[in-house]
């Protein structure tokens, strides 16, 4: 790349990176779903709808139109166009983009601390949740693919989970996987777990108000000895490449199985093999692994170190090494995702 070039790049991604700074602003201040709710609005009718300041709102507004985020409807009056209320104000569609801008601006906050890991070869401290809280940035996922056209495209599992089946759902986060299981199936119980206490409560919560409380549970543990099975299906979904120790954890998982029972394994999908220059989306999983992924399973000196970009091989080397004699990839139609079927 010429250095004219690769400058005219660095310029380009500073005004996206810009740009995903005031998306944050505009999700925290409630100034999208004001503008989705009641718009064209002022600057100033939209400061006195969000408890804000005019003149804040007002540069904000000018800024989402110059870079064509927003239309002016009349001069001084601004609109958010329908097509872009998905991506921008509705945090239930698939479309839904300005959790990516909390994501980044919270990871962006301790990158002091990933410095002096990449010096030390440690971790940095974990993550701090707020002031946002912990976004559930996978739920339309989970809610709209996961047991509406994911699982049922996996016949055996499909099959097992139409009677009353086991499951557990490793890392289960703010627990919408184990929700959206628990309603796609409603002979099932699900039992949730994950290290974080904070999310396991959030969970528990969520699960009462979707009326599944009497079939899912949720439980703060570590599933390498959490798991009380037997389970029918354990499932294990963008996490395995977050374990600082996952072939513990699959082999865990293996032993809680019932008889003829599968683990399942989602995680982000990646190129067979390395290349460079490499895919807009595999770009975009190693800059995670480098700044997140990667230094939080740094936590112990045995870590397995996966980073975000882990490949089918690692996965299969990681199963097999669990104890699985089967590892099959299926061929479930998801861009952004592989599929993995262990068993015995």
């Amino acid at each position: 790349m010429e250095p004219t070039d690769l400058s005219a790049r660095v310029f380009q991604n500073a005004v996206g990176a810009l740009e995903l700074y005031t998306m944050y602003l505009g999700e925290r201040l409630g100034y999208y779903r004001a503008l989705a709710d009641g718009g064209p609005l002022t600057s100033a009718e939209l400061a006195s709808r969000t408890g804000t300041a005019e003149r804040y709102a007002r540069e904000w507004l000018e800024h989402h139109a110059a870079a064509g985020l927003l239309d002016m409807a009349e001069p001084g009056r601004y609109l958010l166009p329908e097509e872009h209320i998905p991506v921008l104000a509705d945090s239930s569609s698939l479309l839904f983009a300005t959790s990516m801008s909390v994501e980044l601006v919270r990871a962006a906050r301790r990158l002091g601390d990933v410095v002096d890991a990449f010096r030390t070869g440690g971790a940095p401290p974990p993550m701090t949740w707020e002031p946002e809280g912990r976004w559930p940035s996978n739920k339309p996922v989970f809610m709209n693919l996961l047991g509406q056209q994911w699982l049922p495209a996996i016949p055996d599992v499909h099959k097992r989970l139409s009677t009353s089946a086991r499951v557990a759902d490793i890392a289960c986060g703010l627990g919408w996987s184990s929700i959206a299981m628990a309603l796609a199936y409603p002979e099932i119980t699900v039992h949730g777990l994950d290290l974080d206490a904070q999310a396991i409560e959030s969970a528990a919560h969520s699960a009462d108000e979707s009326g599944v409380s009497d079939r899912v549970r949720f439980s703060a543990a570590d599933a390498a000895t959490g798991l009380d099975g037997p389970y029918d299906l354990v499932a294990i979904i963008e996490a395995l490449h977050d374990m600082s120790h996952p072939v513990a954890v699959l082999a865990a998982a293996r032993k809680s199985l019932a008889d003829g029972g599968f683990v399942l394994v989602i995680d982000e999908r990646t190129d067979p093999e390395p290349t460079t220059p490499a895919s807009q989306r595999e770009q975009y999983l190693y800059g995670w692994s480098v700044i997140s992924c990667l230094p939080d399973a740094m936590d112990t000196p045995d870590s397995a170190a996966t980073g975000t970009v882990m490949r089918p091989e690692t996965v299969r080397r990681y199963a097999a090494e669990a104890g699985f004699a089967t590892i099959e990839m299926l061929p479930v139609g998801a861009d952004k995702w592989s599929f993995y079927l262990l068993s015995d």
